[in-house]
């Protein structure tokens, strides 16, 4: 009987949260993708509000995804086993192999979770027959001492996957050197031998002026740097609510999007398009003084729609943005923030909050909590005209992820009907108002350029030279990032230390 094929193993780790993990592994996959070979993304255990559907309605992490579409593959359930999307401050969803186990409290995960590493080694071991390469991902620090007994992402991971390591270390926020030192010096003799690589990332400046410290953090570790990334600004989906595209406040001209910045935001590259088209500006906003006169609010998705209609209500936001409805200026909700729209929320299951809710009263439906997770990936097609989307008949696609059931109450226009029947967008009665289920609506086709186009008529613009195509665009930078991943490593170097693993 043959030997079952292996795949070769290379993984990123980081001295910190959001260090460029995520997007080195999206690179990387890229990059071997570019040079021939079947490759795929793995992160064992993923902590994220940005989640996304399988083909199969599965739930895994956004960042997986993106990293599979860099590699011009389908996503898969395997490449994200465990993902934990927090509830609160000490205790999150636990979903397993794309379901819900259920939530719980960080400390009750901690001393559970090595029971999941069946499921990690069954994932990974099923990636590893069908690729040629696998790029695995940390999460977080490996040094976190307190943490690493039940490590099971990052060096407990690696030694399940018996892969060599790169250390990234992100020089923007200052410390690199003492950063990548610490690490390394905090670690287990055999861990450390496991680094093969160090990177230094978010590069600001001329490499020449760093190359003395390079030489030295060489020496005092014993590892080589295989490469210093530059800090370039690339239009690719962040890994979570560290995202810097959150900071975005300032207005820029042209065409005025404002995302409301709820405590418990979900799924925020819900948003991600517009910020690649010229003449937009995406704004996400947090206080009321910042929300301003936008030509279009999105309210988005969250982990806790309850909590977080509280919040719009108690910040002042809730009115705001009904002034500014009243005004003429359009409001588009998206799973959370449509549920809020409505003029009710019930929840008899404690799903979230409990007990019934009064929603903001702009869409007349009532949504109804329940503990079955609604997950699936579906397509449709826009059904009546509007005053801001006169394209009846547009083809749409996108995938749910939900807790809960919304049905209109009378008075509302359907707008999205499924291709399973169901209907999945309405509006309100003067077409100022939208709300739908459907997250990455505006990641396909042409329907976020079209809504753009619209509203840049609305403000007096002329939209006849503009032009977006989301899909060459994404293609686009996901090729740049290659390029530039590409001329900052030493990709001979990461060949030999996939061909070598590590020496056992």
């Amino acid at each position: 009987m043959s030997e079952k094929k292996k795949a070769k193993v290379i993984m990123v780790q980081g001295t910190m949260s959001n260090a460029g993990k995520s997007f080195l592994v999206a690179g990387l996959c890229r990059v071997f993708k570019q040079d021939g070979y079947k490759v795929a993304p793995f992160k064992s255990q993923n902590m994220a509000l940005n989640s996304y559907i399988t083909k199969d309605g599965l739930e895994i992490g956004r960042a997986q995804a993106m990293q599979a579409e860099a590699a011009d593959i389908e996503p898969t359930v395997e490449m994200n086993p465990i993902l934990l999307k927090p509830t609160s401050n000490v205790g999150s969803q636990v979903i397993v192999n794309g379901e819900v186990l259920g939530n719980m409290k960080a400390m009750d995960y901690y001393a559970n979770k090595r029971q999941l590493i069946p499921e990690i080694q069954k994932a990974f071991d099923k990636l590893s027959e069908e690729y040629d390469i696998i790029v695995i991902e940390g999460a977080g620090s490996p040094a976190e001492i307190n943490l690493k007994d039940n490590d099971i992402v990052n060096m407990g991971m690696a030694k399940i996957a018996k892969a060599p390591v790169l250390l990234a270390g992100d020089i923007d926020r200052g410390g690199v050197f003492a950063s990548l030192y610490g690490t390394v010096k905090l670690l287990d003799e055999d861990e450390q031998q496991r680094i093969k690589g160090l990177i230094i990332n978010k590069f600001r400046g001329d490499v020449e002026i760093l190359r003395p410290g390079l030489s030295m953090i060489e020496e005092r570790t014993g590892i080589p740097v295989v490469g210093v990334v530059p800090l370039k600004p690339l239009d690719i989906d962040d890994e979570d609510s560290l995202s810097e595209r959150l900071n975005h406040k300032e207005k820029k001209g042209g065409i005025d999007l404002a995302v409301v910045k709820l405590p418990h935001i979900s799924n925020f590259t819900d948003f991600n398009v517009f910020e690649g088209m010229d003449g937009v500006s995406l704004r996400y906003v947090r206080e009321v003084n910042e929300l301003g006169r936008p030509d279009l609010i999105f309210l988005p998705g969250t982990k806790n729609t309850m909590d977080d209609l509280a919040w719009l209500r108690e910040s002042g936001m809730e009115t705001a943005v009904l002034r500014c409805s009243g005004d003429g200026i359009p409001v588009v909700g998206i799973c959370g923030g449509y549920q809020m729209l409505g003029d009710a929320l019930e929840d008899p299951d404690n799903v979230e909050h409990g007990g019934t809710m009064r929603g903001m009263g702009m869409l007349h439906t009532k949504t109804v909590f329940s503990k079955v997770k609604t997950r699936t990936q579906t397509r449709g097609r826009i059904k009546n005209e509007a005053e801001l989307l006169e394209f009846a008949g547009k083809e749409v696609q996108g995938y749910e992820i939900h807790m809960g059931r919304t049905e209109a109450l009378g008075g509302c226009r359907e707008t999205i009907y499924l291709e399973d029947g169901r209907v999945d967008g309405l509006a309100n009665p003067e077409g100022t108002v939208y709300g739908t289920y459907l997250h990455g609506i505006f990641d396909y086709g042409d329907l976020a350029a079209m809504l753009v186009s619209r509203l840049m008529v609305k403000k007096g613009l002329d939209p006849k030279n503009w032009h977006f195509d989301a899909q060459a665009h994404k293609k686009q930078e996901y090729d740049k990032l290659a390029d530039l991943v590409r001329s900052s490593l030493d990709m001979k170097k990461i060949y030999e230390i996939l061909e070598e693993g590590i020496g056992c």
